[in-house]
């Protein structure tokens, strides 16, 4: 039986990774939880799955928990809560569901620990990849990807030479907006960008979705992945999300992972690798399907992916500043703050007024990340 630890276990990635254990029940146990407010769901979680411990963003939380459960659950919060979910259980696999660069910290800790990494969690390769990967072979442990293209690449390169690929291909669906123009999104609202035409996600990376800045961030967590340079990830537009992305090789054949858009699967494949099991999702029907289009990305239409390759190139903080102003930006959209469009503009002039640093410590990362919080918070749209 393997041992699940789930970090975000409220969240889009954390509840169906639990309707993959309970899918399969006798396979898994959950030692541990950590999610944010959502007491209600989350209490619901810790009867059905019986976690050791559990962690929430606060002290009220917890106590409010403690009244229900008592000595069943060990019960922690805040910073030092997450840290001690995602190392301080049995887990053989901790994975990392949280949304943003608070996941670093735990994920840090939980590769220290020895923990196998079911990784969601796409900002800590971002705001610190060159950590991450050399402290995951420091301790020799396997970063499984969880986001359904990097999953993707993984099973393509299984069994495939480093020196034999000629480039990744991550295909991305455009999210809520990819049939409109430019000057069509002056005025878009905050619900019109969550509906997402493919996937049933969290409203950050929806968001994220629509501004292309999910595939930006995607390209730098590729890089660190699988040791591929910039200049040999490319990005296609691919609206119905059934290839979820490809790998051409030298010879020029090229072998894509295909299946309907369900979360459920590269979940499922990360607790399980290297075997392969049944999942509850919906098998592939190409024949229903007709039809796979695809389109050349344009980085003009779609300028925040065009600065994520540019801070991936630059290397060193600029990929932490990046995430962190449009972590902020969202947020304010979210909110009705800013508009849709403002959300690149605030992210570029972060961009421009940050200093780069290009081997940063974890410490000089968590300055720039909060350096670029502030930044992004102060900057005025009209």
């Amino acid at each position: 039986m393997k041992k699940i630890s789930i970090l975000g276990s409220t969240g889009s990635i954390g509840t169906q990774t639990l309707d993959v254990i309970a899918h399969d029940p006798e396979r898994y146990s959950v030692e541990a939880l950590a999610a944010g407010g959502n007491i209600k769901l989350l209490a619901e979680q810790i009867r059905r799955f019986r976690p050791k411990k559990v962690s929430v963003s606060n002290k009220d939380h917890a106590e409010q928990l403690k009244h229900e459960f008592g000595d069943a659950v060990q019960l922690y919060w805040g910073h030092d809560g997450l840290l001690e979910t995602a190392a301080g259980t049995d887990a053989d696999l901790v994975v990392t569901a949280m949304v943003g660069s608070v996941g670093l910290e735990p994920t840090l800790a939980a590769i220290e620990a020895g923990k196998q990494i079911g990784l969601a969690n796409k900002e800590t390769l971002v705001t610190a990849g060159h950590l991450v990967t050399a402290l995951a072979a420091k301790r020799g442990v396997k970063l499984l990807p969880i986001d359904s293209e990097h999953s993707a690449i993984f099973q393509c390169l299984n069994g495939e030479r480093q020196e034999e690929i000629s480039k990744l291909i991550l295909t991305a669906s455009g999210g809520s907006f990819r049939d409109r123009t430019r000057e069509e999104l002056g005025d878009v609202t905050v619900e019109q960008a969550l509906s997402h035409p493919n996937w049933s996600m969290g409203a950050k990376i929806t968001i994220d979705s629509a501004t292309m800045v999910n595939k930006g961030l995607e390209v730098i967590e590729a890089h660190w992945l699988f040791h591929m340079p910039y200049d040999r990830i490319e990005v296609m537009l691919h609206p119905q999300s059934v290839i979820h992305s490809m790998v051409e090789f030298v010879d020029n054949s090229v072998i894509a992972q295909l299946g309907n858009p369900d979360m459920r699967v590269p979940i499922q494949y990360a607790l399980t690798y290297p075997a392969r099991f049944k999942t509850p999702s919906e098998p592939l029907d190409l024949s229903r399907i007709g039809s796979l289009d695809f389109r050349k990305m344009d980085e003009e239409r779609f300028p925040c992916l065009k600065m994520a390759f540019a801070c991936g190139r630059a290397g060193g903080t600029a990929t932490t500043v990046f995430n962190a102003a449009n972590e902020v930006a969202v947020s304010r959209f979210l909110q009705g703050e800013i508009r849709f469009l403002q959300i690149e503009d605030i992210i570029e002039q972060v961009l421009e007024r940050h200093e780069l640093i290009s081997s940063p410590d974890l410490e000089q990362i968590i300055h720039a990340d909060g350096w670029a919080r502030i930044t992004a918070g102060g900057i005025a749209c009209q």
